[in-house]
């Protein structure tokens, strides 16, 4: 677990040393202050609300307490080893096998879960699952997912001016920057962003993994479960393609669309073998 956080302290400092260093190259702190605070802005409404928007958009429904009697209360029993608020619980009428937490902290949380997990998934397996949704609750990946998104926004917006100078003239005359490195650098700048925002959310992918095998003592639980979901979301992609939406699948703890190989490096996930296997360990190491 204290890999994946320093991992991400990292990456995070690399987004947002992109971020000083475009800034400086398209004009000092001006242009720089005004593309974070309109990112911060749009990041800070997507931050407050995006819960409500995702539950609706999915047309979630509130979970019922005593016909799923059994998931309320491995929820409260997680929850209080975890030492956080039991979140709101709602469930998604779709055969896509899945399930994600959203909220912009413990106190505002809530976990959806589909009608497809619940049908697949054994107790244990489905406890492996909650676990983790509630790790993503606890490590408040809401917020780092925020930051992250706000930096590389914003990085993208002073790449866009950049582009503009380089062709209109304009940007740090006193660099007497050629418009052929500034049109470059705002192409590659606003990918390596990306790049590193989308390793953030792999490194919280990990830590939720590791986090929720470790409240809920059972590694290979959740591994089933990731294999389990894996293969149920490839065998059913075309309904997962109509039932799921792009936009939002990387809040789910399986990516109904993930990617393979290179690919990979624009997922939000990491690979579910990977995943599969540092459970594995850990449960040798335990």
């Amino acid at each position: 677990m204290f890999f994946n956080r320093v991992k991400t302290f990292v990456l995070l400092v690399a987004l947002s040393l992109l971020l000083i260093f475009l800034g400086n190259l398209f004009g000092g702190r001006a242009g720089m202050q005004f593309a974070f605070v309109f990112a911060l802005i749009m990041n800070g409404v997507a931050y407050f609300f995006s819960d409500k928007i995702v539950l609706k958009l999915y047309r979630a429904q509130t979970l019922d307490p005593i016909q799923y009697s059994c998931i309320y209360n491995t929820v409260e029993e997680l929850t209080q080893t975890m030492s956080i608020p039991m979140p709101k619980l709602w469930i998604i009428d779709s055969p896509m096998a899945n399930a994600f937490a959203t909220g912009r902290n413990p106190k505002h949380a809530s976990i959806a879960v589909t009608s497809g997990i619940i049908g697949i998934l054994d107790k244990d397996e489905l406890r492996g699952v909650l676990a983790h949704e509630l790790a993503h609750i606890k490590n408040r990946d809401v917020l780092v997912a925020t930051i992250a998104a706000t930096i590389a926004t914003t990085i993208s917006y002073l790449a866009s001016m950049l582009r503009f100078a380089a062709f209109w003239g304009g940007g740090n005359r006193r660099r007497n920057s050629s418009p052929i490195v500034m049109i470059l650098v705002s192409i590659l700048m606003p990918i390596a962003a990306l790049l590193i925002q989308l390793a953030i959310s792999r490194s919280r992918e990990y830590l939720a993994d590791e986090t929720g095998a470790h409240y809920s003592n059972d590694p290979l639980a959740l591994a089933s479960a990731l294999e389990k979901l894996h293969h149920t979301a490839k065998y059913r992609s075309s309904q997962t393609q109509s039932a799921g939406k792009e936009s939002t699948a990387h809040m789910f703890i399986v990516h109904p669309f993930a990617s393979e190989g290179f690919m990979s490096l624009f997922s939000t996930h990491p690979p579910i073998e990977k995943r599969i296997e540092k459970l594995r360990n850990m449960y040798e190491n335990l």
